[in-house]
């Protein structure tokens, strides 16, 4: 250490209080005017503090390099100097300042280091501070404020104290909630990402097995396209054998006729007139009836001629039915009061009844009591009940009377196409009205 350096450890131990306190505090000012290049490595830290934190925290740290670091004791000289430029310019030239305060004029003197600085820090030191007169009553109340003051602290610091703990508790508590929702939401994502791959993959089967029914519906129509050819051919075949049978019935017929006619001549029995035994009676007759039928399809006259017919089949589609009459009811609903009105006309008129309804609207089983003598049939999957009522029109030999009833315009061309009757669903509804 160098002469200069261990004269100011020396003084920078024999200064008194007041002046160290003073020349910490012009110190710590001039700290934060400093550049960070030109303050040192332990002072850096407290740099950017406010200058009454800086001198509080920083004492312990500034005093030592003040005294042992001679450059930057002239950098904060020059600082200090700059604030107070003329108690400075006075100290530093050393002309004495009988007005400036003796601690001030001592710390200016310990940082600028004129030739006379030893004397103004050992005239500071003789100088007595000034002993102010003390009120006992002022000093108790104050101690008593004092008092109360710290026992307010001690209790806001407890309960800062217990406010922290709980604070800790419950960051502990959030923390662990935080890991394990990140638990979760790893675990969720990489479910995710599974499923994602399984859902890619099953499409992927579903494509395949969707082509894979595709090929096998277009075999099937194939296979029911040459079917219906077949069904065609064999009932071309049956209707010919049945023309045969009706000719052989047709022949026996005339021989039972011919056979007739000459036991009626081997007996001499006279020739039938064209009087009768009612042609006796009197009474108006009725006028000719028009020819033709001129009554509309809807009247329920012409709907109870049809049913009279011997051995007549009547066909309903049910939903063109059901959906005239009670379109507001629920299906099961319309299917009931269908089936039920068509078996009290069963009932009536004893003929056969067959409602064909459409399946493609069912979402599984039916359950369905129909009334006796009431035939119900659903569409099959992937069928129309249009076809289904045409494939039991097809299914009746040729010449048997079949009425189909349905207000489809296309049903009921194709239908008369294959030789059965239609009529509208309002002459059924009307009919199933009436007594």
């Amino acid at each position: 250490m160098t002469e200069a350096g261990t004269a100011a450890g020396s003084a920078t131990t024999a200064l008194p209080e007041p002046v160290r306190q003073r020349v910490l505090a012009l110190a710590a000012q001039a700290l934060g005017q400093l550049p960070a290049t030109d303050i040192p490595a332990p002072l850096r830290r407290f740099a950017s503090f406010a200058p009454a934190k800086r001198a509080k925290l920083s004492a312990s740290v500034l005093g030592p390099i003040l005294a042992t670091d001679e450059h930057f004791r002239r950098l904060i000289a020059f600082e200090v100097r700059r604030e107070q430029p003329e108690l400075g310019d006075a100290i530093a030239e050393g002309v004495p300042v009988p007005a400036a305060e003796p601690v001030e004029a001592a710390a200016l003197a310990y940082l600028l280091r004129p030739d006379d600085w030893e004397e103004r820090v050992l005239a500071a030191a003789q100088v007595q501070p000034e002993t102010p007169a003390v009120d006992d009553h002022v000093v108790s109340r104050l101690t008593d404020q004092l008092d109360q003051a710290r026992t307010e602290t001690r209790q806001v610091r407890e309960r800062l104290r217990e406010q922290v703990t709980e604070l800790k508790a419950e960051n502990v508590t959030l923390r662990r909630k935080l890991n394990e929702a990140r638990q979760r939401i790893t675990g969720l994502q990489s479910d995710l990402e599974q499923r994602t791959i399984e859902a890619t993959t099953a499409d992927e089967r579903v494509a395949a097995a969707r082509a894979e029914v595709e090929r096998e519906v277009r075999k099937l129509r194939a296979r029911v396209t040459e079917l219906e050819a077949v069904e065609h051919a064999a009932r071309r075949t049956a209707g010919q054998e049945r023309e045969m049978a009706s000719t052989r019935t047709r022949l026996l017929l005339d021989t039972l006729v011919e056979a007739a006619g000459g036991l009626r001549r081997e007996l001499a029995l006279p020739p039938g007139g064209e009087l009768r035994p009612a042609d006796t009676v009197a009474g108006v007759e009725p006028s000719a009836s028009p020819v033709g039928r001129t009554a509309p399809d809807d009247d329920p006259a012409l709907f109870d001629e049809l049913l009279a017919l011997p051995q007549v089949h009547l066909i309903v589609d049910g939903y063109n039915v059901t959906k005239t009459v009670w379109p507001n009811s629920p299906l099961h609903s319309q299917r009931q009061r269908l089936v039920t009105a068509l078996g009290a006309l069963v009932a009536q008129r004893r003929v056969e009844v067959t409602v064909v309804f459409d399946g493609a609207e069912l979402s599984g089983p039916v359950q369905l009591t129909p009334p006796r003598g009431v035939r119900v049939r659903f569409s099959p999957a992937g069928v129309i009940a249009d076809e289904v009522i045409r494939q039991l029109v097809r299914a009746e030999p040729a010449g048997r009377p079949i009425v189909v009833v349905s207000s489809d315009r296309e049903v009921a061309e194709s239908i008369i196409q294959l030789g059965a009757r239609a009529l509208s669903a309002v002459s059924l509804i009307a009919r199933i009205a009436r007594p």
